[in-house]
């Protein structure tokens, strides 16, 4: 009896790699966020600029169309197409 005792540890340990792998397959690919990510993934996303507020409003407003936002903190848009195709007006990207 005493040696099954390694069991649940196994698979609770299997259960967490493989949450893991599934969550890290996904990162930012589109639709990989749920809404109540957004503000999370855009305070990395906006945390070095000088234009925080403008900055957050646009990458939120893009993040929860898109449910994606870019990895780093400026560039990398290819990965969120979505992202990158929201343009204003005068045809610039809206998405910081």
């Amino acid at each position: 009896m005493a040696r099954l005792s390694w069991v649940p540890f196994a698979f609770l340990l299997f259960l967490v790699v493989f949450t893991f792998t599934i969550q890290t397959a996904n990162a930012g690919k589109e639709g990989s966020l749920r809404p109540q990510d957004c503000p999370n993934a855009c305070g990395v996303r906006c945390s070095k600029t000088h234009h925080k507020k403008p900055c957050l409003f646009y990458c939120n407003y893009c993040c929860k169309r898109c449910l994606c936002v870019p990895s780093g903190y400026y560039g990398h848009t290819g990965e969120c197409p979505c992202y990158d195709n929201i343009k204003t007006k005068e045809g610039k990207n809206k998405c910081p």
